[in-house]
């Protein structure tokens, strides 16, 4: 998945780095905002559709980094493989609460999901992160491999945890932070990981008492009564 947002433009031309970005006004009224995104999202989905299904993504995310910043410029979107429909169309604020009437609005504002759409307004769990690999500063990461070691605070009902994976000790700093947080998202989804989770580390020797990916899912899913996305 590819993240965008105003400012990042695929592989047009950056502008020269002394000229500041114009500044993208914020809406007063997202709900406004929201509808005028769905009214330009419909006039352009003949063309976004075309450009997927001819294997150029980047022309599709090309026509929505603008309709995407009109409704808050903080905001990033991705166009990827859907899990019930064929795409999704994922609008997030990154868990900031300053954005979430934005994407609030946003989600409110959708069209129904269908066989060929799908719309998200935080990044969803992948419904089994045990099966997805990723190639981070090419050495391969297999997220089966995993470990995760879980405390819980019962009194505020979050979760401390360190990640380990066999292969962390190979990878830089930077590609080591990447490799810590990533697999927390794949399993429960930007919006529960930003509720259930506190402190996170990074485990470069496998801890005791580590678990799985999935059962680390199950045993944060299981906080509280209201746990968020991936229920």
């Amino acid at each position: 998945m590819g993240w965008f947002r105003r400012g990042n433009r695929g592989e047009q031309e950056p502008p020269d780095p002394r000229t500041p970005w114009p500044e993208q006004p914020v809406p007063d009224d997202p709900e406004a905002a929201a509808a005028e995104f769905w009214r330009t999202w419909s006039e352009l989905l003949p063309e976004i559709s075309s450009a997927l299904g001819e294997g150029e993504p980047q022309r599709a995310e090309s026509l929505l980094v603008d309709v995407v910043a009109r409704v808050h410029p903080d905001l990033q979107f991705a166009l990827d493989r859907g899990q019930r429909a064929i795409y999704a169309l994922v609008v997030s604020g990154q868990e900031d609460p300053a954005l979430r009437p934005y994407t609030d609005a946003w989600k409110a504002a959708a069209p129904p999901d269908d066989a060929i759409w799908e719309y998200h307004d935080s990044v969803p769990p992948v419904p089994d992160p045990t099966g997805v690999a990723v190639n981070l500063a090419g050495v391969r990461i297999d997220l089966a491999d995993v470990r995760v070691v879980a405390q819980v605070d019962e009194a505020e009902q979050v979760v401390d945890v360190a990640v380990h994976h066999p292969a962390l000790g190979e990878l830089t700093e930077a590609a080591r932070t990447t490799m810590t947080f990533l697999p927390l998202d794949a399993t429960l989804g930007e919006r529960l990981a930003a509720e259930r989770l506190r402190r996170v580390e990074t485990a470069v020797a496998e801890p005791a008492n580590a678990i799985g990916l999935l059962e680390f899912r199950e045993l944060v899913r299981g906080l509280g009564c209201d746990a968020g996305e991936g229920r």
